[in-house]
């Protein structure tokens, strides 16, 4: 990832609420027809420090668990929000007219070598975690538990569980830091006012992460 120093982000509690918020990871693996990405909700487990654990599962009938280069690092991309921005938004549009679009994002990398875990009281651990972590953002209680034992041993018979410890991972925050403070403050006051929720959301995280 090309990586500006001013856009860099490494500090590894930002990255980890990151992916705590927007756990729907792309990975992207070495296989031997190519490059192969899928997209899958993310545990980020703490252990081991430094930078702790990513976990998922996908189908068995997916054959990334098999088809993967062992020996080569796998990469997980998180996205959070992002927005469009216009010259329009800067004051120096005026002044000079030497302005141009560009796009603000926030993006989290990780890599590491990835295995795959095909054992039942794996999975039924894991998925029961997984689903206590997403019910609890939307103020529900549902449990595996509320469904048929043997319904939820066929669902785990058809999954494999996936584990990366994360080997380096970097993070990237372009939002308009290499412009002047009048610029970013008129790309704050556009966002805030947007029609979308990804945008404000990115204008919010823009106004608290100014010097």
């Amino acid at each position: 990832m090309y990586q500006p120093k001013h856009f860099e982000e490494s500090r590894i509690e930002v990255l980890r609420r990151l992916i705590a918020i927007h756990p729907l990871g792309t990975l992207v693996v070495q296989t031997a027809k190519g490059l192969d990405a899928n997209h899958l909700p993310f545990l980020h487990d703490p252990e081991p420090p430094p930078l702790g654990t990513l976990r998922a599962h996908v189908a068995r009938a997916n054959p990334v668990w098999q088809d993967y280069a062992k020996e080569a690092d796998v990469l997980a991309v998180f996205q959070g929000p992002s927005a469009y921005v216009t010259p329009a938004w800067y004051p120096t549009k005026k002044e000079t007219g030497k302005v141009v679009p560009t796009y603000n994002y926030m993006v989290v990398h990780a890599y590491g070598r990835m295995r795959a875990v095909d054992d039942a009281e794996w999975l039924r651990r894991f998925v029961s975690r997984l689903t206590d972590t997403f019910e609890k953002k939307i103020s529900s209680d549902w449990n595996i538990t509320d469904a048929p034992a043997e319904f939820i041993d066929a669902q785990l018979r058809a999954i494999v569980g996936i584990e990366i410890p994360v080997a380096r991972m970097s993070g990237k925050w372009k939002l308009s830091q290499n412009r002047l403070p009048a610029d970013r403050a008129g790309v704050v006051r556009a966002l805030a006012q947007s029609e979308g929720a990804e945008a404000r959301a990115t204008g919010q995280i823009m106004k608290e992460r100014e010097p």
